[in-house]
């Protein structure tokens, strides 16, 4: 739609309340409303995919106060003065990944990320699918990526030590009359779009193959490449192989402003000193824009999307050994299909997410509402699915723009800034193949002023903590004779060993936490959720810290779990 155009329509639909200009392939609107989805409404009606025109939000929300990112309490020097080849903001799988791939170059590299841990926010707060990519068609940075980054998954996760499996998904339609238009959708996808692994079976076939699904599902899409993996695990093992490789991380570090002078970046503000980077990687997940913004490059906007998903207790794995979702042929602008069921790579049954548009990026909150959503639409999948089943549930915010595509590229203003920005779904998916283009933008910028030599020493084999509950008793028993804290349980829902979680704190990447723990090994993930180990936890962490148990925290430095002794000895 041309400018002329859209402004006929928004005074049509929104009684000219709101205006929009366009420039150099921007369009920015601005005015103001109360009304959060009207605002996104606004916003997306101005989107011109076609024309690859991005959008820019000004519009003024009246309705609610908008949260201001939440800072760190620590306040130091440790980077002061740092002068990094390359600083990547935000250490989701986008932030991680970049900086393992850019090890494999003579680089100094700093990631910095706001939170206590990699991966606290989109990209440890989602359901690990492996995406296929059969709703994508060409044209889009999604559809560009999707197909190798998928291919990559079984090498990555080897070469990491991070399980992977590939499950295969299933959409499942109980409308029999728009079979010959999925037959004709999936010839398009496989022969067109190169989903080349899309097949469509029948009722009977998805009844052998899953025989706990609806009855009245008479034909499926099936994609055998789908599978599913932790995803703040394979984050944090792409943060552990960056650091054995020469990358510094820096948690609890918050970018707060830049200098910017003709065009380039000169220094980074942080909470922990001032940084001087040779170029940026702007990854910052729902706060990209901010980035942007303060890099003098801001020509994209985010609109913060909550998804909210369940997980069930392991013995409700039985109810499937893949990913599914009913779909229904609509008319709809929904951005997700609502939700859908995934058997995990630890065996729990996960529900979820639905798809909240909101003004909060950092709100974690739960509602009762997204739950009856995705149970609701679900129970169409699988009858048997029950929320007494759910023993923890978790909300994530995505970072979509109006465009509902990646930004992947140099900044337009700026010079040695490269955006990594508006990752959703499929993010997790791309991520290895978006590292790798990354990494040749920052090595050909880099290149301008030095040539950029490989790195001799590069190692991209990872290896885990040993994990006890998969070992045969032969095995167990050698490590045990190894090393005697390995037959010590401490988590027994999921078998945890005080061996393993003392392995953890001493690996690449230390978080001296119980949740940090928690993401790497497990233990208070069970059906107890921690009400049994957690305080075991907290004291091997005190002991090998050799603090005081109330200094451990479960996650920031804000999240006290115990204040000192009480008068009998005690732990308040």
């Amino acid at each position: 739609m041309n400018i002329k155009s859209l402004r006929k329509k928004l005074n049509k639909d929104f009684g000219g309340r709101f205006s929009v200009e366009e420039k150099d392939g921007v369009r920015t609107v601005s005015g103001e409303s109360a009304d959060w989805n009207e605002i996104v409404s606004v916003c997306s009606a101005a989107a011109d995919k076609k024309h690859g025109l991005h959008v820019v939000n000004d519009i003024r929300f009246t309705g609610a106060p908008v949260p201001e990112m939440r800072l760190p309490e620590i306040r130091d020097k440790s980077l002061e003065g740092a002068k990094p080849d390359v600083m990547i903001i935000g250490g989701g799988i986008s932030g991680a990944s970049i900086a393992r791939e850019l090890t494999k170059n003579k680089l100094d590299i700093l990631l910095v990320d706001k939170e206590s841990d990699l991966a606290m926010q989109a990209s440890g707060r989602n359901d690990g699918e492996v995406h296929p990519g059969i709703d994508l068609s060409k044209g889009s940075l999604k559809h560009k990526y999707i197909i190798k980054g998928n291919r990559m998954f079984d090498k990555i996760c080897a070469e990491l030590d991070v399980p992977f499996k590939r499950c295969g998904q299933y959409v499942c339609f109980d409308q029999k009359i728009f079979k010959p238009l999925v037959r004709i959708y999936v010839w398009k996808r496989k022969h067109i779009d190169g989903i080349d692994d899309s097949v469509l079976i029948s009722g009977e076939e998805l009844k052998r193959r899953e025989p706990n699904f609806n009855k009245d599902f008479c034909y499926a899409i099936y994609n055998p490449m789908a599978g599913c993996v932790c995803p703040y695990g394979l984050t944090i093992a792409y943060g552990e192989n960056a650091v054995m490789n020469g990358a510094k991380i820096s948690l609890n570090t918050a970018v707060t402003g830049m200098e910017v002078k003709d065009g380039k970046i000169i220094s980074v503000e942080t909470n922990r000193g001032t940084v001087y980077p040779k170029i940026v990687i702007n990854a910052a997940g729902v706060f990209a824009e901010d980035i942007a913004k303060m890099a003098g490059d801001r020509f994209y906007s985010i609109h913060p999307r909550r998804g909210t998903n369940s997980i069930l207790d392991k013995k409700a794995g039985s109810l499937m050994s893949s990913i599914a979702s009913i779909k229904k042929l609509e008319l709809s602008h929904s951005h997700t299909k609502g939700g859908g069921l995934l058997n995990t790579v630890h065996g729990n049954i996960l529900a979820g997410p639905d798809a909240v548009e909101t003004y909060e990026k950092e709100n974690f909150a739960t509602n009762r509402e997204s739950i009856n959503t995705v149970f609701a639409k679900q129970r169409g999948t699988a009858p048997d699915l029950t929320e007494r089943d759910i023993i923890t549930y978790f909300t994530g915010v995505r970072a979509p723009n109006f465009e509902e595509d990646f930004v992947i590229e140099k900044g337009r203003k700026t010079a040695n800034l490269i955006h990594c920005a508006c990752i959703q779904s499929p993010g997790l998916t791309t991520a290895p193949a978006v590292a790798l283009d990354i990494e040749k933008m920052a090595v050909e910028m880099l290149g301008g002023e030095t040539a950029v030599k490989k790195n001799p020493d590069y190692n991209p084999i990872r290896k885990g903590v040993p994990v006890l509950r998969e070992m045969s008793e032969s095995e167990r028993a050698e490590m045990i004779k190894k090393n005697p804290d390995y037959g010590e349980i401490v988590c027994r829902c999921e078998e945890i060993s005080k061996g393993e979680i003392t392995d953890a704190l001493n690996s690449p990447l230390c978080v001296p936490t119980v949740d940090g723990i928690k993401k790497r090994l497990r233990p208070g993930m069970g059906r107890c959720q921690g009400g049994f180990c957690s305080p075991l936890v907290t004291k091997i962490i005190a002991e090998h810290q050799g603090i005081p148990v109330s200094q451990v925290r479960k996650s920031g430095s804000e999240s006290v779990i115990s204040y000192g002794k009480t008068k009998g000895g005690e732990l308040e």
